[in-house]
């Protein structure tokens, strides 16, 4: 038997406490975690709790307690602290943000030096490369010893070759082809524009959004038993090419022979088989059964059944190839809401969200009205995000909260606009504007316009809620300057200065009626070579003329969304008079008809149409700077702003009493970002006239173009670009084949 020795602390009284081996951390440092004082007896059990108590404190990499005499000597040896970090080789990754991330976990200028946490970092440095699609990366650490027992952490990175996928296989599918399905995946081999989307990069997260997609598509087509068998991912040798490998088994078709209804029903039969919209006798589809159980738990939810269970129980018939299908229903305990939670509105006022909401505190749990409240509070405009959870209150079997969570965004804008012809050169325009100033919700703006055609300013203010119904209250002040000698239209130059206010009032969801009053004083200057029918005008009613603009308007919007819309109508009336008691009486009429049609899944036809017409009362003509024009990127587009319609002498368009103008414009997904909400491309054409003649348009004065336009929400603002090329223009017409409008967020 072998028995080593143990040297041992024979107990004895602290007399004094002496630190040796220290060189930046203070003495005091070391006896504020020591557990014993001068005083203390000193044991084994005590010297062993010392030493785990320094070691603990991650200062030391060795710790010694020897006796001398009454003394206790603590003996440390500390770890080196970090003198610098330093990465070499990076291009993936900004350093600051490579230094502020390793100083979250320790590692840092001035840190203790940690060689575990020096592991962690580097394991986290190559996961996030990885991440990025860089499979090949090497990163070598080196540790330099420096004076002062300090050391350099230099990360040494070599990024290699961002890995492609280079081939994705679907084997098993017979009834669709290849190219087809995989039209539908994200996921894609190296194109046209994935530098932009990264999409030819392979991601985990995205193979199963995509594999889910192709398993909807079979579903949706009748192939109930559609399965995916396998999925394979491989990467070459040399870490620079993926190949995804997807098994499938397709299964036959099914067809649906028969739907029924059971369980606990508290609606008609009839009723409830209406909001079923798959049917006896078509191809099974997922989407619709899907559908259809939501219709009914929805209906269910409007009447306070705000945990209904409807599940739909197939019966399979393998042999016909045939499906029916049970709907069973089970409603539930009836509930009612005891509160409405709002939160993320950091900015945006409670009041502000809260008047939108249709579902009232205390009421019956309705899914219409929830849903509807949600859709409202969307529409603001004020929000990226808008999530509603109706969870259920604890100890109650009756009784859910709404908790609203809305994420904020920018509602400043700062718009700037340009168009560039081959002669006219670029134009420019400006506005800024907040939609929620303050976070009240109201509407705050000032427009100007550097045109060489316009000088604007305006100053608008808008509360949305001038009243507890909903009547929103607006003021606008404005100056227009119109000088025609720099324009494509007859030599003149108008000075417009004028206040107003305004009100709308809510009549329906979807429905506003609009109102005002305004007062205008307008200077009208002429020159020897402005048209006839312009110094006419001057030489009878004056230089200065004043209006009292009386306005009224109907808007219903009807679209599912305001930036990327694929369904739904937009309508809008406007009707403009000038009242007696002033120099200028006229009216002016205006209607607008927008409407949006889904043609598939990723394309929308956009029709648009709007008409105008004007005319002075009592014997009055329409004054000529009330005309109507048309052209320019929100008309005709590759026609310069307002230059279709009747010419001067000068060749110079005068506008007239009547406007007409068509757009029809296929939209689709930029190549290469389908799924991208962001990014929209379009083909459009364009027609439009104006008239100055009191009967019908004269179809022959009609302007056509045709042209590719880019709608793109970016995180600077929303842009929009158009080329357009004129089918038919005259000798007179002025083109503009290039505009574009920018803004910007803040």
């Amino acid at each position: 038997m072998i028995s080593s020795p143990v040297l041992a602390i024979e107990p004895f009284v602290v007399k004094d406490i002496r630190v040796e081996g220290i060189q930046r951390i203070e003495a005091g440092t070391v006896f504020s975690y020591l557990p014993l004082k001068v005083g203390d007896t000193m044991t084994d059990e005590k010297a062993a709790q010392a030493i785990r108590a320094l070691f603990g404190t991650g200062f030391f990499k060795d710790v010694a307690i020897e006796a001398d005499g009454g003394v206790v000597v603590v003996a440390v040896q500390e770890r080196p602290s970090i003198a610098q970090v330093e990465f070499l080789g990076v291009k993936e990754f900004e350093k600051d943000q490579l230094i502020k991330s390793l100083r979250q976990i320790g590692l840092g200028d001035g840190r203790i030096f940690d060689r575990a946490q020096l592991d962690r970092a580097e394991q986290e440095l190559k996961r996030q490369y990885l991440s990025r699609g860089r499979y090949a990366v090497a990163v070598t650490t080196t540790v330099t010893p420096l004076e002062r027992n300090r050391v350099a952490i230099n990360f040494n990175v070599d990024e290699g070759e961002v890995a492609k996928i280079r081939q994705i296989g679907i084997v098993g599918a017979k009834v669709f082809s290849e190219k087809d399905l995989l039209s539908l995946f994200v996921l894609r081999t190296p194109g046209l524009m994935t530098w932009w989307s990264k999409h030819d990069q392979y991601s985990r997260q995205k193979l199963s959004a995509d594999l889910e997609v192709l398993r909807s598509h079979y579903l949706d087509r009748g192939y109930l038993e559609f399965n995916i068998d396998s999925t394979q991912v491989t990467i070459s040798p040399d870490k620079r090419d993926i190949f995804i490998s997807i098994g499938v088994t397709e299964g036959p078709k099914y067809t649906v022979s028969e739907v029924k209804v059971a369980g606990e029903m508290l609606l008609p039969e009839a009723e409830i088989l209406k909001l079923i919209t798959v049917k006896p006798g078509e191809v099974f589809s997922r989407t619709r059964i899907t559908e259809s159980t939501k219709n009914i738990s929805d209906r269910l939810g409007n009447d306070g059944y705000a945990f209904a269970n409807v599940n739909a129980a197939p019966d399979l018939d393998k042999i016909k190839h045939q499906a029916a299908f049970t709907f069973f229903i089970d409603p539930g305990r009836r509930v009612y809401v005891r509160r409405i939670n709002v939160a993320g509105n950091n900015r945006t006022r409670d009041e502000v969200i809260r008047r939108e909401m249709r579902q009232l505190e205390g009421g019956w749990y309705s899914a219409e009205k929830i849903n509807l409240s949600r859709s409202r509070v969307d529409r603001l405009g004020y929000f990226n995000e808008v999530t509603v959870e109706t969870p259920s209150v604890t100890g109650t079997t009756d009784q859910v909260d709404v908790n609203f969570s809305v994420v904020e965004k920018p509602t400043g804008n700062v718009l700037l606009g340009a168009g560039f012809g081959s002669s006219e050169g670029v134009t420019l325009s400006g506005s800024i504007a907040q939609q929620n100033i303050f976070g009240s919700g109201k509407f705050v703006s000032i427009a100007v316009n550097t045109s060489k055609v316009n000088t604007v300013y305006a100053l608008s203010y808008t509360d949305p809620y001038f009243t507890v119904d909903g009547i929103s209250q607006g003021f606008d002040i404005y100056s227009r300057e119109i000088d025609g000698t720099e324009g494509g239209i007859g030599r003149y130059v108008t000075k417009t200065n004028g206040a107003g206010i305004r009100f709308g009032v809510p009549v329906t969801e979807r429905d506003t009626i609009t109102y005002g009053l305004a007062y205008e004083n307008t200077s009208i200057t002429t020159f020897a070579d402005s048209p006839l029918f312009y110094q006419d005008y001057v030489r009878t009613f004056g230089n200065d003329n004043d209006a009292i603009v009386a306005t009224a308007g109907w808007v219903r919007d009807g679209r599912d969304s305001l930036i990327y819309p694929t369904t739904g109508t937009l309508q809008r009336a406007i009707g403009e008079v000038g009242l007696p008691g002033a120099s200028l009486e006229y009216y002016r009429l205006i209607y607008q008809y927008q409407r949006y049609f889904p043609l598939t899944r990723y394309y929308t036809l956009m029709v648009n149409g709007e008409a105008g017409y004007g005319d002075g009362t009592n014997g009055l003509p329409l004054p000529f700077f009330k005309n109507f024009f048309a052209g320019g990127v929100n008309s005709v587009r590759g026609f310069k702003q307002s230059t279709i319609g009747p010419k001067d002498a000068n060749g110079d368009a005068r506008g007239g009493n009547q406007r007409l103008v068509g757009n029809v414009e296929f939209l689709f997904p930029f190549p290469g970002l389908q799924n991208d909400k962001s990014v929209r491309m379009g083909a459009f054409f364009d027609a439009g006239m104006v008239d100055d003649k009191y009967y019908p348009f004269d179809a022959g004065g009609i302007r056509y173009s045709t042209g590719l336009s880019v709608f793109w929400s970016s995180p600077f603002g929303p842009l929009k670009i158009s080329v357009a090329a004129p089918m038919n223009e005259g000798p007179f017409d002025k083109t503009q084949a290039f505009q574009f409008t920018f803004g910007g967020a803040f």
